[in-house]
């Protein structure tokens, strides 16, 4: 392998500083401790093409590189049509649809997203593990972000841990809205121990949302929703908590007969590319569901 040509087992980083060991370097790169360890025992580092300890000191203009293996992913491949945003060496943006899992469960064995994303993976030759940086609930559609090495996973994490990602939604709420825009910033906990419900309560982590009022409709609005956490259901939980449940959400409010999930979708990422840093944005277009559900809030 040339290891001075990027690909989609090698990542690399040109010097720009001399005076810095390896192991200091790279974790100004913003690598994490566990990924060095488990790199460096594999003896997947480089510095210009050779194997180096990590205390070797770096001079202006090195090139350090970081190998990735070829990896065995061991979900069952099964056909399905992916609506794919973007693809490049470290990443794969979907558009998830409405009403898929994204990952296999006792209850969905068959039929997730994984499944189709293996097969797409096995059919182009791709030999890397699915590593979903963000989730989507089953019901919630949109930018949905798979790793393909454990670099990118853990650079994107990164971002994400630190809520640096921008992450914008669309939702169809219940109710008119008396305020254009506002924020919402109340902390969100577990109903129960046991239950997958989640309410607004004191002694829960702190949750921020902002909405923007986009369209009204007789008795329902259109917003554009920005979080800057990500709480799990924390828009549902706070659009309900203000008395405007999301259309179709049964756990939170009730559900439709227009549409058969709550009318959410993540539309909008933008964040910083793993290996060259530079801003990247991606953009989802509303599912059918959605675009018939406002037809018909239109005719009210």
């Amino acid at each position: 392998m040339d290891l001075f040509k990027e690909n989609e087992n090698l990542v690399l980083f040109k010097v720009e500083e001399q005076g810095l060991s390896l192991e200091t370097f790279l974790y100004s790169m913003d690598l994490s401790g566990r990924l060095f360890r488990r790199l460096y025992r594999g003896k997947n580092i480089y510095v210009n093409g050779k194997f180096m300890r990590k205390d070797l000191v770096l001079k202006k203009d090195d090139i350090v590189s970081l190998l990735f293996e070829d990896e065995e992913e061991n979900t069952r491949p099964e056909k399905m049509d992916l609506d794919i945003i973007h693809e490049d060496f470290d990443l794969l943006i979907l558009n998830k649809g409405p009403n898929i899992v994204v990952h296999p469960t006792k209850s969905h064995q068959t039929n997730t997203l994984s499944n189709g994303i293996a097969y797409y993976f096995k059919e182009r030759g791709i030999k890397k593990k699915i590593r979903f940086v963000n989730r989507l609930d089953m019901d919630t559609s949109g930018v949905l972000i798979v790793a393909k090495n454990s670099f990118a996973h853990q650079q994107m994490a990164l971002q994400f841990e630190n809520f640096t990602v921008e992450k914008k939604y669309k939702a169809l709420v219940r109710g008119s809205l008396e305020k254009e825009s506002d924020y919402i910033d109340m902390p969100i906990g577990r109903e129960e121990e046991d239950s997958i419900r989640k309410m607004v309560m004191d002694g829960g982590q702190r949750a921020l949302s902002k909405y923007k009022l986009i369209q009204r409709y007789r008795d329902a609005s259109l917003l554009d929703i920005q979080i800057f956490t990500g709480r799990s259901h924390q828009i549902r939980v706070h659009l309900a908590y203000i008395g405007h449940p999301i259309i179709g959400d049964s756990l939170y409010g009730e559900g439709d007969t227009f549409i058969r999930r709550q009318a959410l979708h993540s539309y909008y990422i933008r964040a910083r590319h793993p290996r060259n840093k530079e801003d990247i944005e991606f953009i989802a277009p509303l599912p059918r569901d959605m675009e018939e559900l406002i037809k018909e809030l239109k005719k009210q």
